[in-house]
């Protein structure tokens, strides 16, 4: 009885331990669960804590496939556009990427974007969150070289937006397979406002 249990927890942990092929096939953390304490990079290329940027206000977290992706650079502007809303609500907002901090910048100037922008090229954050999946094979040069060399796994995140409170606890979040879809600016504020 031992053994099988051994082989049960080994499967299990396994099996969580595998990046899903498909984005229909994640399974991201919960409304009420608590954000994982992993680390990110800034634009200047130093670390800081998760922990250390929700810490002061209540954030919304926009994660994106990076500054390549239209969708996305297209989403990161409509959320600019309502940012100082946000803001009035007593919110942050950061972006989560794939992409390199260097890369990160050139988003940041090219669409304007003054919100803050981190990097998590390794995809630990990504993953924790359970929202990342194995990058059809077409994309795996782009992300290696967008991330700095540092996407080995070719893992790219579902677009989704999570809105925590200082404590990292999920209040809200909105994350579909479909990353053409993405959570409109005036959806997000009417929301923020009813959290």
């Amino acid at each position: 009885m031992k053994y099988i249990t051994l082989i049960l927890l080994f499967v299990t942990g396994y099996s969580f331990a595998q990046i899903p092929n498909l984005p229909e096939d994640i399974s991201p953390l919960l409304i009420g669960e608590k954000l994982p304490e992993l680390k990110v990079k800034q634009t200047d290329n130093s670390e800081l804590g998760i922990k250390e940027i929700i810490v002061e206000k209540p954030t919304v977290m926009l994660f994106y496939r990076g500054g390549w992706c239209p969708y996305c650079n297209a989403h990161l502007s409509a959320i600019q556009e309502v940012e100082n809303e946000i803001l009035e609500l007593g919110y942050q907002i950061i972006g989560i990427s794939p992409d390199s901090p260097e890369n990160l910048k050139v988003t940041a100037t090219e669409k304007n974007i003054h919100y803050r922008l981190f990097s998590d090229a390794s995809g630990e954050f990504i993953k924790a969150m359970g929202i990342g999946f194995k990058a059809p094979e077409r994309y795996h040069g782009l992300l290696s070289k967008k991330s700095g060399g540092i996407n080995k796994a070719a893992l790219l995140p579902i677009p989704s937006v999570f809105v925590v409170d200082t404590n990292g606890k999920i209040l809200f979040e909105y994350i579909n397979p479909d990353y053409t879809t993405r959570l409109s600016g005036k959806l997000l504020l009417s929301i923020l406002k009813n959290l």
